[in-house]
Order: structure tokens, then sequence, then C-alpha cells
């Protein structure tokens, strides 16, 4: 059986972290939905989205294939009523189409209001908007954590460090180094990858997973429900936030209720609010509707799209999205929405030229020992083009 993650209309809902990416892409506790559903599946996944991110993320085509929406996470549930599926027949909860099966991928969008669509009851965790990311993530680490660490056996934990709580609610992979830091598990289990590293003087209190290769550094204080992503440094105080992976967050500073993508860096002392004065409900910027809605969410922090960096003691408002490759600097609060590719702060903003921005990514990649790749400049360069109406100054 050949499946296949499709992006649905919450892909919209989910700008700017997948202009850059489909939606199966998406870090969502310990690993990105893709590789949920290659573990509960025991297989590999290709993805069904848009043209422009098709090299990158190609699609793979099989005799029979099975399209599973890539905002849903998998459950017993759902897996067994998928298993059940016959060629050209589909199952949905409410608005949302769960799978379709079918041998001729051509028919997969037509088939979409195919009367062999069945209508179950079933419950699941799925990724409508920005912000469910961040504020379901406490049960997709703990869901992730039982899958990763079933049948394996923790690195022990050194002398130096203390524990509150169960040990088996701690799991430290294989080459991780942790020395002098408080662990808590009392609050969700606390997941370490491999080969990363816990510096002295932090304090963490889980649901945390901090991705391979990843550091914490000194005195790091984390809340969770937290997620480092792979190749990351973070320091300072961060809560209830996901970091998706080779991003920087190396100093002091409060990142909060926040979501933050791929090849971010965020400069000394940089601070986001995530209460509003007035202990209000937040408003974020919505792609598909062009607007600020209401998150209903008392606490919601930071979105910033892949790619964007901001200067030293950079401040952002509850509730501010940043687009992709966005180079934001200055004094006082910018604006709570940035679009992709602008260049300034809160006193003017101007387009961050293309040119300009492939060159610092370029250079960012070889810090890493990594190679930009011709794909990730064209999908660059089409985001860049994308976007070009929100960066008009109307």
């Amino acid at each position: 059986m050949n499946y296949i993650l499709f992006d649905d209309y919450s892909r919209e809902n989910l700008l700017p972290f997948t202009y850059t990416k489909p939606v199966g892409e998406i870090r969502f506790g310990i690993l990105t939905i893709k590789e949920k559903w290659e573990k509960a599946l025991d297989t590999h996944t290709s993805f069904y989205t848009q043209d422009y991110l098709n090299k990158k993320f190609p699609l793979i085509i099989g005799n029979e294939n099975v399209f599973i929406n890539g905002k849903i996470c998998p459950n017993d549930a759902l897996i067994y009523l998928i298993s059940k599926l016959e060629i050209n027949t589909g199952i949905k909860c409410e608005n949302d189409l769960i799978a379709y099966k079918t041998s001729d991928i051509n028919t997969f969008e037509t088939n979409l209001v195919s009367p062999n669509i069945k209508e179950v009851t079933v419950s699941y965790t799925s990724i409508n908007q920005v912000w469910d990311i961040f504020s379901k993530n406490g049960l997709a680490i703990k869901h992730d954590f039982e899958i990763l660490t079933k049948n394996k056996t923790s690195q022990p934990l050194s002398s130096t460090n203390t524990l509150i709580g169960n040990k088996a609610d701690l799991f430290i992979e294989e080459g991780a180094k942790i020395e002098a830091t408080i662990l808590n598990t009392t609050t969700g289990p606390i997941y370490i990858g491999k080969d990363a590293e816990v510096m002295e003087g932090s304090a963490i209190r889980g649901p945390f997973a901090l991705g391979e290769h990843s550091a914490l550094k000194l005195n790091t204080k984390i809340y969770g429900a937290t997620t480092i992503g792979p190749h990351c440094k973070v320091g300072g105080e961060v809560n209830n936030s996901v970091i998706f992976g080779f991003s920087n967050k190396a100093h002091d500073g409060f990142l909060g209720n926040a979501v933050i993508g791929e090849w971010c860096n965020l400069g000394a002392d940089t601070n986001n609010s995530n209460l509003k004065n007035n202990y209000g409900n937040v408003k974020v910027y919505n792609y598909a509707q062009h607007k600020m809605v209401d998150s209903g969410l008392q606490f919601c922090g930071l979105m910033m799209g892949d790619h964007s960096k901001c200067g030293i003691n950079t401040m952002f408002n509850t509730g501010t999205v940043v687009g992709v490759g966005a180079n934001i600097f200055g004094g006082g609060f910018p604006p709570t929405h940035i679009p992709s590719f602008s260049w300034g702060g809160a006193e003017s903003m101007e387009t961050y030229k293309i040119d300009k921005m492939i060159e610092t990514a370029r250079i960012v990649y070889e810090r890493r020992a990594l190679k930009l790749s011709d794909e990730e400049i064209k999908i660059l360069r089409a985001i860049f083009q994308k976007t070009e109406s929100f960066r008009i100054i109307k």
C-alpha cells in the first residue's frame, strides 16, 4: 500500500509555516506529523501538496494509494478505519476528510464529493490553526514519548542532576549529555534526543522534548509543554513553545506560547509578550482571511516563519506573526503582522531583496556544513512572488 499525506483547506490557516513545507512536515510533539504516520504504518509516505513544493517534497504513486490528511495525527482507531478502506472509498469526520483510497490519483480531488466517502465518529488530534501547534503540544509530546521509548532503555542520568518525579517519564537517548540540571517530570515526560546537550544550571519542567544535536545553554529555564527540534541552540526562558529545527534562541530573553520555524535566529534579549494588558483574547493575523482573527486564547505569543531573524533586544507584541525570510531590528514594537521578506522594524519596513536573503541563507547553511539546494532556492523565490501583495504599503 502506498500512503500519501495531502494538504486540505487548513493549509491556508497554517501559513506562514506551510509556505515552505507541506502540513505533514510540521513538527508537533517530538516528531513531525509525517514521522508519526510512518512509525504508525511502518512504511514511508510522500506528499500531495503545492506545485512549487513538489521538487523538494515529491509525490510517489503506487498501484493502490491511500491519501491521508496531513494535519491529522494517527491513532489506533484511525489506523483501523483506514485499513478497512476499499478502492474509491473514504472516511470523513465533520468538515475533515480523513482518508481516501484510490488506484487513480488523478481522480482524487474529483472524488472528494463522492457518496462513497463515509461519515465516521472518531476522536483524533489535528492542527487547524497556527496556535494549535503550541496549545496542543503537550498531548502530542506525551503520545510521541510513548512511541519512541517503548521497549527501549534510557541512558542513565548523571548524579550531578536532580530528578523530581517518575524516572520512567525521563528518557535520554544515546550520546546525550546532561549535567547539574533540575528535571521535573511530575507535569509531563521529558525526552532528550540523541547527542543533545543540557548545560549546567538549567531547569526543565515537562512535558518537554529536545531534538537530536540540540543544546540548552547555561541556566536555561524551560516550562512545558515545549518542543525544541533538532540542531537548535536555546537559552533564556521558554514556555509552551515549539521550535521546528535548525533555529537559535541562544541568549537570555522570554519566548512564550510561540511557534518558531526552521533556520530562524532570535537575537540576544529578544522577548515576546504572550498576554495582553487587559487579559483579553489574543488576535492573530490569518492568511486565509487576510485579517486579524480571535485565537480564543488568553496566552498567545510569536509565530515566526522559516528563515526569519531578529536583532538584539527585539520586542514582539502578543500574537505577532512573522512571515518567511524577514529581517527585523530596531527599537519599539514592530507590527503584529510582518510580511515575508520584510526588512526593518517599528520605524519603517521595506522589502528584503530576495538575492540578499538567499545569500544570507547560504551562509547560515554553510555554518552547519550544509548546502542550500537549488530546490530550496526555487521555493524561496516562489514564496517571494506569492507574498508580494502583502508587502505593498497601504
